[in-house]
């Protein structure tokens, strides 16, 4: 029977397949028990059994061909002819649909030409949740092989096995293309995407599974690149115990960026624990940038029992906030800050509402919100940067809504409508993030094992729609204009971030790992 192999744009399609292809060939890392890359081209091959004779076609011509003249002065062919030829291509292959199903033995194979870039990655440990860590590279890197940091939260089976994982990941070459006609000059110019990738990481243990890893925002521009020791660069986790550890990974990045200036040992443990939750897990996190011209970093964490806590960070100490923020009624599920102003933060729950705060209020009430924004729990939410009455959520029924915050009264008032929602998910959605730089855009995941691309200034025009064969107008008809493309491949895909440094690249993880990419609406 076969499976889903590997991620499929809206244009890849289903192919069949006798028996499961191949493993892929993978490149191991420099230090053992943390995981491997693989080769999303060796789904290609085929198994040693059913390997054909391979037949070099010009020695092959030679030999046929012996002393066969070519008249030079033959007549050039008709132009009936090459529009006859036109006239007798292949339709274009069809384009697989996340609400179709698969036959048995049928497995997904992604479009690699809709693909610039794409690796996975399969660690010993899946994530439930990781960052994107500034790094030294600059920033608006639009060129290949492809080089990113990470930091990343394990869930191990074995509760005492869990780490915080701090990876470079470098070499992440461009996807080859599986043209045959390919010219020596091009063959040269894809040299650069024949290196193997190479991971590097740092390991720091772990009390319990990391519900949630946050790292601290910096300063921009992004080509500054990040804190080098004895400055820290500060990384907040949620443990399934309940406790909110801070840790310092500037070391443990600066010692993967420059190994020859790395020294002495690496910490291992956490430079503050925030107990104000008890026993209590929680999934939501986040920092907020500091107020005006204050150094001091704030962040934020909300938990199962209903409860948000502030803890303000000095350059020398860390002070929690005995009283907590107080108005849902059920688990908190994802916290903002404003991305414009310092005091106000947004918040979601299981009690179906979306709410937005002022640190300044002091019955540490929220102020204004929508009390019904979703049909069922509000997972996700995610605070526009570059036009900030903006707010996306996603909710456990698969519906992704946009949000103007102008329109926002009070929890009692009628909810307002929101200026875009769409139900194309059909499984709760997991992670929801607007673009660093494009304001109309914005990346979700669901549990039903989709990464999807919007754009929201894109408007339905029939009369440019593209020809298409018989029958798919009919079937397309209820893809969303704006929905640009579908990444899938993944099973049970927890979170998803755009890399701020590389334009339109996407990192996702999953229960079977990390994958990264650059979609072809995105490759500009």
């Amino acid at each position: 029977m076969g499976k889903k192999r590997a991620s499929s744009p809206t244009g890849g399609q289903a192919s069949k397949a006798t028996s499961t292809p191949a493993n892929a060939d993978r490149t191991t890392v420099d230090e053992e028990g943390m995981g491997e890359f693989e080769d999303q081209w060796e789904d290609d091959l085929v198994a040693d059994g059913d390997e054909g004779e391979v037949i070099d076609a010009a020695e092959d011509s030679d030999a046929e061909d012996g002393g066969m003249e070519v008249d030079g002065d033959a007549e050039p062919l008709e132009d009936e002819d090459e529009e006859e030829q036109e006239d007798e291509r292949p339709p274009s292959p069809i384009p697989f649909l996340p609400t179709s199903t698969l036959e048995e033995g049928e497995f997904l194979q992604p479009d690699l030409s809709t693909y610039p870039l794409l690796h996975s990655f399969v660690p010993t440990w899946p994530s439930l949740s990781f960052d994107i860590l500034r790094d030294n590279d600059g920033e608006e890197r639009r060129g290949y092989p492809v080089s990113c940091a990470l930091v990343a939260g394990t869930q191990s089976q074995d509760r005492t096995a869990n780490e915080i994982t701090i990876m470079r990941w470098e070499g992440l070459g461009k996807t080859r293309k599986e043209d045959e006609g390919l010219s020596d000059d091009e063959d040269d110019s894809d040299d650069e995407a024949e290196d193997d990738p190479v991971l590097t990481f740092r390991a720091i243990p772990h009390q319990g599974c990391v519900n949630r890893i946050r790292a601290r925002p910096l300063p921009y521009p992004l080509s500054t690149g990040p804190p080098a020791p004895p400055n820290a660069y500060h990384v907040a986790t949620f443990s399934e115990t309940g406790k909110v550890h801070i840790f310092d990974v500037a070391p443990h990045l600066h010692s993967l960026l420059s190994p020859g200036s790395a020294s002495g040992p690496l910490s291992k443990v956490p430079v503050f624990t925030i107990e104000s939750h008890g026993r209590a897990e929680g999934y939501a996190l986040d920092w907020g940038l500091p107020i005006g011209s204050s150094t001091s970093g704030r962040l934020l964490s909300g938990d199962i029992h209903s409860k948000i806590f502030l803890t303000t960070m000095t350059p020398t100490s860390f002070t929690p906030s005995p009283k907590p923020f107080l108005s849902h009624t059920d688990s908190v599920e994802d916290i903002q800050w404003s991305p414009s102003e310092p005091t106000v933060f947004a918040s979601c729950s299981a009690d179906k509402s979306v709410r937005v705060w002022d640190i300044r209020v002091k019955d540490r009430k929220s102020v204004i919100g929508v009390a019904g924004a979703h049909e069922s729990d509000v997972n996700v939410i995610s605070w526009n940067r570059s036009t900030n009455y903006l707010l996306a959520s996603g909710g456990d029924e698969g519906a992704i809504k946009v949000w103007d915050l102008r329109n926002f009264k009070g929890t009692k008032a009628p909810a307002p409508t929101p200026v875009a929602a769409f139900s194309w998910h059909t499984a709760p959605i997991t992670s929801i993030e607007w673009h660093p730089t494009e304001d109309s855009c914005f990346a979700a995941s669901g549990a039903d094992d989709q990464v999807t691309l919007w754009d929201l200034s894109v408007e339905q025009d029939d009369d440019e729609r593209p020809s298409q064969q018989a029958g798919e107008a009919e079937r397309l008809k209820d893809v969303p204009a704006q929905l640009l493309f579908v990444h899938q491949g993944q099973k049970e895909i927890k979170e998803i971030h755009w890399h701020p440094q590389v334009p339109g690249v996407v990192v996702s993880t999953a229960l079977d790992g990390f994958n990264i990419f650059r979609a072809l609406p995105f490759s500009s």
